[in-house]
């Protein structure tokens, strides 16, 4: 197994002399504070992310919602009726399973419940001049799977562990 401070000073080596603007994806889908849960968890699927970051009306920045958050409310749902059927999950079309088995994925939805409810307030952001290093550094510190790029005070992109590891094993 490999030393920490191996991996540290790896990741030091792969990223040197790159910055956030380097490796950072531009499109950025947004999720809106106001949205149901239910228009999330579509949004979620139909651009395959696990997370964005919501914006208000005017396009500022509230928070970052994730699947986590989804699942976490899902779950404290326990006592209403499933609404959402199996075919949420494409993934489980390539399975032979029974429509009862299917039927164990539903996800219990609450149309009344907004994304603002749900997401998560604080907002871990790097400029696009920060150090990749740096980036890569407090996402393993703050255990996070995804930062967002700021520009006076607007979205310019993001950065998922995906990307990092992705650019770590191209070099």
């Amino acid at each position: 197994m490999l030393e920490q401070s191996t991996i540290e000073n790896n990741a030091r080596d792969v990223f040197q002399g790159q910055k956030a603007s380097d490796l950072m994806t531009t499109q950025v889908f947004t999720a809106h504070y106001d949205w149901s849960v239910n228009q999330l968890a579509d949004f979620l699927v139909d651009h395959q992310i696990s997370g964005a970051p919501v914006i208000d009306e005017s396009g500022k920045l509230l928070g970052v919602v994730t699947l986590t958050d989804l699942v976490r409310y899902a779950s404290l749902q326990s006592d209403e009726p499933p609404v959402r059927d199996s075919s949420f999950y494409q993934a489980l079309d390539n399975y032979r399973l029974s429509s009862e088995e299917r039927n164990a994925f539903r996800v219990t939805v609450d149309n009344s419940t907004l994304v603002a409810d749900i997401m998560t307030p604080l907002v871990y952001e790097v400029e696009p001049v920060t150090p990749l290093v740096q980036v890569a550094e407090a996402m393993v510190r703050g255990k996070i799977h995804r930062v967002l790029v700021t520009q006076n005070k607007e979205v310019v992109g993001i950065i998922s562990v995906l990307d990092l590891l992705k650019a770590a094993i191209s070099l």
